[in-house]
């Protein structure tokens, strides 16, 4: 999850990143790698630990989109499940998340997000989300299919036929003997 404070009197944006508990083990050390640390775990943001989420903060500077994931234990990689937006790594079939930090023009924060989409808001803009990627994201179960609508048709009312008077019928005389 991304939480995004700009500052009133700087040009830049204080993002704080978080990632839930459940998405790592116990005891794993984690950190933010991303464009604005050259992707190193060296340089990487270290995420504090606490009951339900690790959390990191750090400053950027406006009027950009700064690509990052989660490294847990120098080992494993996870994206942002709230991100701005997911864009491809260039390793295939990997994504990457991304956060959009807008720039201050004429006292209102405005930028693009992903896709080319403008964000323009008085208070912090958040970016359009794309549903996230399928090899990201967890399945989802197939929508259900709506039954076709009934329709009954009424039959159109009988008319009666008018009864014919039926003669009697001609009963045979038995012959004679």
């Amino acid at each position: 999850m991304l939480k995004k404070d700009y500052s009133k009197t700087k040009k830049v944006c204080k993002v704080t990143f978080s990632l839930p508990t459940t998405a790592v083990q116990d005891g794993a050390e984690v950190r933010v790698l991303g464009d604005f640390n050259s992707w190193t775990w060296q340089s990487g943001l270290i995420m504090k630990a606490g009951k339900t989420e690790y959390t990191a903060s750090i400053e950027l500077a406006l009027g950009a989109n700064y690509e990052f994931r989660y490294a847990i234990n120098n080992e494993r990689w996870e994206n942002d499940w709230a991100a701005d937006a997911y864009v491809p790594s260039p390793f295939d079939g990997i994504n990457n998340s991304l956060v959009s930090v807008s720039a201050v023009v004429d006292g209102e924060l405005t930028g693009k997000a992903a896709g080319g989409k403008t964000v323009k808001a008085t208070g912090a803009p958040k970016a359009e989300k794309p549903a996230a990627p399928a090899k990201e994201a967890a399945p989802k179960a197939p929508a259900k299919a709506k039954a076709p609508a009934k329709t009954t048709t009424t039959p159109a009312p009988v008319k009666a036929k008018a009864a014919k008077a039926t003669a009697k019928p001609k009963t045979k005389e038995a012959p004679k003997k």
